[in-house]
């Protein structure tokens, strides 16, 4: 069984005899499927459903411009005329690739990357760089503020004499949790030997491995990664445009899109009709292939009129139909001018795109100008179904809720910075973390959860969501708790001892 692979590659080649005749394979994917068929079936079906294995890229390439699927004018000349197979993927730019091993006669690398993809989809990669998404384990990893939040989460806490004391999470605890969806970081660690069903075989050591977050980095030192939205190995755009797919990590309630949209009328039509929908059709034709938005029709992908007039162009970089940053970090502000939001610094030296006290950092952030671009880009998507009216008051009750749900988060940051001036918790002024006291706990509530959801609701048009679900009832019920604490908490003070006055004569 050892050498099933290479004996097989060799029948083959000699005999002219393909297992996949139509349409051509390489021969190297040839000899990947003569083991892997047998060994890993379901990655061999996920690939034979896919277009990868039913096209060439030349053969996409003589496709008219808007219906191309490839954004590259030119294919190197050995991959243009063979389905993109395993070999296409995992054998690409090897001097690139820390993770590459021999194996069965090959020099393989584990991790497929953009950087791979970019060899036929090159638009989509530059557009996926400039897009938080890529930057996202970054982001978060070298931002201190946000690695608090993430420590106060994920610490391994301990009881003992009436205090809890944290300790820092884990490896695992971090790519289990916030880096699950951000992305870790994959290093080879080595070689290691293990006994398979072909015999004993090497195999590189992975850490940070298994991971699909979009931020994640690579090991040919690349950023993020095409599978979380077109999941291995079909790579399918209708996994793509499907809400589910973005519900793994937009669901809340933090990011809770999807919830919003699934009780929304866009998320009502979808759950009734997308039986009848064309998730396949390159361009988008709306009333025709679909009749109601999903995620991908707002942010992603290339939509058409009933002529085949262009509404919007496909893109990758995600914010690029987007004027405000509703996850508000604290406060919700305009997007950002970098996907490296490392880069922010406020006026306070903190790394957030806003003071605690609301103004936002506006050197860092897109202008006026800009926002009206990417507004006027989202509503040519909304005018397809809806009338200009509908539309602009939908967007200017978006912008009232962006402004009270920050000033319902100033109030709470507020009521934290009184219990901060009299004692009643540690703050910034003390170097203590902004998230270990119930109060510090109860404010991170409201603007990541409460003043979050209710801003989503407001822009997806699920607004019983953004009231009592997660949104407006939170709003106000967290900020007289917050209140009660801190009023019971001073009342639990001890009065510090009159200053004794001082005798006559002295």
């Amino acid at each position: 069984m050892k050498y099933f692979s290479f004996l097989a590659t060799i029948v083959f080649l000699f005999s002219g005899t393909s297992l996949y005749a139509d349409p051509p394979l390489s021969s190297e994917t040839e000899a990947c499927l003569s083991c892997h068929s047998a060994l890993h079936p379901g990655i061999v079906g996920d690939w034979k459903r896919s277009l990868h294995s039913r096209t060439t890229p030349a053969a996409g390439l003589k496709k008219e411009k808007l219906e191309r699927r490839i954004s590259a004018e030119k294919i190197p000349e050995a991959l243009a005329d063979k389905v993109v197979g395993c070999a296409e993927c995992h054998l690409l730019n090897p001097e690139k690739h820390k993770d590459s091993f021999e194996h069965a006669g090959f020099n393989v690398h584990v991790v497929v990357t953009p950087e791979d993809c970019a060899t036929c989809h090159p638009v989509e990669r530059n557009q996926y760089h400039q897009n938080k998404m890529a930057h996202a384990n970054g982001n978060l990893v070298r931002n201190p503020v946000y690695q608090d939040l993430a420590e106060s989460i994920n610490g391994l806490q301990v009881f003992k004499n009436m205090k809890t004391t944290s300790m820092p999470a884990d490896q695992e605890t971090q790519a289990d949790s916030c880096l699950f969806c951000h992305g870790t970081e994959v290093k080879v660690k080595g070689l290691k030997k293990r006994e398979t069903a072909m015999g004993e075989m090497e195999f590189p050591v992975l850490s940070g491995w298994p991971n699909q977050g979009v931020g994640r980095i690579n090991p040919d030192g690349s950023l993020g990664a095409c599978t979380p939205c077109h999941a291995r190995h079909e790579f399918s755009i209708e996994v793509a445009r499907k809400p589910y797919t973005c519900a793994e990590c937009h669901k809340g309630p933090d990011v809770p899109a999807y919830k919003v949209y699934e009780v929304s009328k866009h998320g009502n039509i979808f759950s009734s009709r997308n039986k009848d929908w064309d998730f396949r059709a390159v361009p988008w034709k709306v009333g025709k292939d679909y009749n109601a938005p999903t995620c991908a029709a707002c942010h992603a992908s290339l939509i058409v009129d009933a002529q085949g007039e262009v509404v919007a162009e496909r893109t990758h970089q995600m914010n690029d139909r987007l004027s405000w940053r509703l996850m508000g970090l604290i406060y919700s502000h305009p997007q950002p001018k970098s996907p490296d939001t490392s880069v922010i610094k406020n006026k306070a030296g903190l790394p957030l795109p806003t003071e605690l006290t609301g103004e936002p950092a506006m050197a860092y952030l897109i202008d006026e100008k800009e926002q009206k671009r990417r507004d006027q880009t989202l509503q040519k998507v909304c005018l397809s179904c809806h009338g200009a009216e509908w539309v602009n008051n939908h967007f200017a009750r978006l912008k009232n809720t962006i402004r009270t749900t920050n000033q319902m988060t100033l109030t709470a940051t507020q009521i934290m910075a009184e219990a901060w001036k009299k004692g009643a918790a540690k703050g910034l002024a003390q170097k203590d973390s902004l998230f270990n006291e119930a109060i510090e706990k109860k404010w991170t509530e409201q603007w990541l959860f409460y003043a979050n959801s209710t801003r989503f609701a407001a822009a997806m048009s699920g607004a019983d969501y953004g009231v009592f679900a997660e949104g407006r009832w939170n709003l106000s019920k967290n900020i007289q708790e917050m209140l009660d604490w801190l009023s019971f908490k001073l009342k639990g003070q001890k009065s510090p001892p009159p200053k004794e006055k001082p005798k006559s004569g002295q």
